[in-house]
């Protein structure tokens, strides 16, 4: 080709390609759209599998790329084409057809690049929506109206989708499934420097108040993958409260939060309504911190980092993952969370060992019976099966209403499969240490209808003075108490575990002292408790203290059960209900040496844990009051031998206790 013509064809495409783009244009301005709304609706109405509709005006005009959508590089430079489409209807499916249509926009207007169509590209810089309405349905057989179904036929042509726009509009969500009835509407601010769009919500979730508003970003870069968007919202249900403020920076993929989360409610188990996660039962609480998410197609990941709070008039800190994914048999639970101070009144709702009125604030009936102690309330094994965790759990103290101090607690709380295990639970307890094991299985896997529980436990060192700091007489006392548990039961609560036990309890205390007061006032030793009190107490040696109590279906029946010191010796004997909650103990105090003025008789311990009874076996007492009756008359003098004891002065230490121990005396069956 000759270097002319070359040339002028260099020069002359260009023109050309003015000349085709204006002439383009003067085509697209001119030409009626309206006449392509039924083809639109068509090929709309194919792609989605139901009916959709333009039934307003469809025009067209040219403006320059907005602010917030310009394309990059050189193309933010040219003006593009936007189509304006008033009045949108889009239908539920045919199914669902008698329903009220899924949407309708009142108008919707698209910016399109002209040169990437020639790459079989749809990108759309811009997508604006004025008042859009959305009703959102699910029956009870869960067929929802917001299922699209994939297209039959792939396509080369592929959408691309730059930032989005709200006006003002409504969302109705009626799902029978989960029992929810919400209405949230959407309002334009025009003066407002960080967000666009407020929103509030109101509306039921399973009969529970629902309640919500918040703030968004005017608009939403679903291009711009690391442009933060701006969110902030408030949000109750049933009494449970959270609030967040942060930006998602990924949404296009919705996989990335940056929030500050507060929580608050009556429950921490309430929390299952609005995070999915599987809690405790705890008094009212409120917490705080920073929370990461990371969403993915097949995994998610939460992080809680460095939040506080309180539970009841406790407080608590640590960090959280929450994960959930395809490769996980269930969602985990891990991190780590401690207490300076927790009062042990909080953990009772762990339980159900709170009161009724406790019950009540944190959404729970009141099913504890006035004249029962043990809690009654049911665990909720049905969702143990929903999480697995693995948290590490630390107290400085742990305090009660009557002063026994709790310190240095630190267990590890498992959850696999519906098996909870507290391994090891330990902690400081009265001077010594108290260290335990306990596994709960509600997998349903043992038994389909009720808890397995293992217990095995044992406490070395506990100070006596300190395990009863409110008695008076007992600050003068020494001695240490070293205990062992074993039981193993099968229930649904608390109540129900006890009740029907196995197993054995036993608590040794050894070479201490004790206050003579208290013994002489458990012997009914008259003069001696007046001659005490004249002359001040003393400690009395304490050789050795032995309970040894086999538990079978729930029924504790005395083995070993007596305390010697240098001038008496106690013996108890009998039973303990653990399912009735019932007592039949009798205490049988036996002096060492004179007592002056002793009506010294069985003791005997009955009734219920709720109302004990501690009353003298009244024949025993006649007998020695009648006697010393009879011989005031004959000889006055002598009118006091009767109430004057003596016994063994024999001392006993531990291993002399068992040594000598003997079947239990019969008492009444309690059960």
């Amino acid at each position: 080709m000759p270097l002319r013509r070359r040339t002028v064809l260099l020069l002359a495409a260009p023109l050309i390609l003015a000349v085709l783009l204006a002439l383009a244009v003067l085509v697209l301005n001119t030409a009626d759209w309206n006449r392509a709304r039924p083809w639109l609706n068509e090929k709309i109405s194919l792609a989605l599998q139901r009916p959709f509709a333009i039934r307003g005006d469809l025009t067209l005009s040219w403006a320059w790329p907005a602010a917030g959508a310009r394309p990059p590089g050189w193309r933010a430079y040219l003006p593009m084409p936007r189509l304006l489409a008033r009045d949108l209807h889009l239908a539920n499916p045919a199914s669902m057809a008698e329903q009220r249509e899924l949407a309708s926009v009142a108008s919707a207007l698209i910016e399109i690049e002209l040169l990437p169509l020639l790459q079989q590209r749809i990108a759309v810089p811009l997508l604006r929506l004025e008042q859009p309405q959305l009703h959102l349905l699910r029956r009870a057989d869960g067929q929802h109206n917001w299922n699209f179904a994939p297209p039959r036929e792939s396509s080369a042509w592929r959408l691309e989708l730059g930032t989005l726009q709200l006006g003002n509009g409504q969302l109705q969500l009626h799902d029978a499934v989960q029992q929810i009835e919400l209405t949230a509407s959407m309002q334009t601010l025009d003066h407002d420097a960080l967000y666009g769009v407020a929103w509030q919500m109101q509306g039921h979730w399973k009969q529970q108040p629902v309640e919500g508003q918040g703030k968004a970003g005017a608009v939403l870069g679903l291009r711009e993958q690391n442009r933060p968007y701006p969110l902030e919202a408030v949000l109750d249900v049933g009494g449970s409260r959270m609030a967040v403020s942060g930006t998602l920076t990924r949404p296009a993929s919705l996989t990335s939060l940056d929030l500050q989360l507060s929580l608050s409610g009556p429950s921490m188990a309430r929390l299952y309504a609005l995070t999915g996660v599987l809690l405790p039962e705890t008094p009212p609480f409120s917490t705080s911190g920073h929370l990461h998410g990371e969403l993915g197609a097949h995994a998610s990941r939460w992080h809680y980092q460095n939040f506080i709070g309180r539970v009841g008039q406790s407080d608590i800190a640590g960090n959280l993952e929450y994960r959930y994914g395809t490769a996980l048999p269930r969602p985990q639970l891990t991190g780590a969370v401690q207490a300076r101070l927790l009062r042990l009144s909080d953990l009772g709702p762990l339980i159900g060992a709170d009161s009724n009125r406790s019950k009540q604030e944190r959404g729970v009936a009141p099913v504890q019976p006035g004249n029962k102690v043990l809690p009654v309330e049911a665990f909720r094994k049905a969702r143990w099966t929903a999480l697995d965790a693995d948290v590490h759990f630390t107290a400085g103290r742990i305090t009660r209403d009557k002063d026994l101090p709790i310190s240095q607690v630190d267990t590890r709380i498992l959850m696999r499969d519906g098996v909870l295990s507290l391994e090891p639970l330990q902690f400081e307890i009265a001077g010594g240490s108290f260290n335990a094991s306990l596994k709960l299985d509600g997998s349903g896997r043992k038994l389909a209808d009720a808890i397995a529980a293992d217990l095995t436990a044992h406490a070395r060192h506990l100070h006596l003075k300190q395990l009863f700091p409110r008695i008076e007489a007992m600050q003068a006392t020494v001695g240490e108490v070293n205990a062992e548990v074993a039981l193993n039961a099968q229930g649904n609560s608390v109540a129900e575990l006890l009740g029907a036990s196995n197993g054995e309890l036993r608590a040794v205390v050894s070479k201490g002292s004790i206050s003579k007061l208290l013994l002489e006032e458990m012997g009914l030793n008259l003069g001696s408790v007046v001659l005490t009190k004249l002359v001040g107490d003393k400690q009395v040696q304490l050789n050795c203290l032995i309970s040894d109590f086999t538990v079978r279906n729930g029924l504790m029946q005395t083995r070993l059960f007596a305390a010697d010191t240098t001038d008496a010796r106690i013996d108890v004997d009998g039973q303990v209900s653990l399912r009735n909650e019932q007592l039949n103990l009798t205490l049988r105090p036996e002096a060492k040496g004179v007592r002056i003025i002793s009506l010294r008789a069985p003791i005997y311990l009955r009734g219920s844990f709720k109302q004990p009874d501690i009353s003298i076996d009244k024949k025993v007492l006649a007998l020695r009051a009648g006697g010393a009756l009879a011989l005031a008359v004959v000889a006055p003098v002598t009118a006091i031998l009767p109430l004057m004891t003596s016994g063994s002065s024999d001392d006993a230490d531990c291993a002399a206790l068992l040594a000598a121990r003997r079947p239990p005396v019969p008492s009444r069956n309690v059960r």
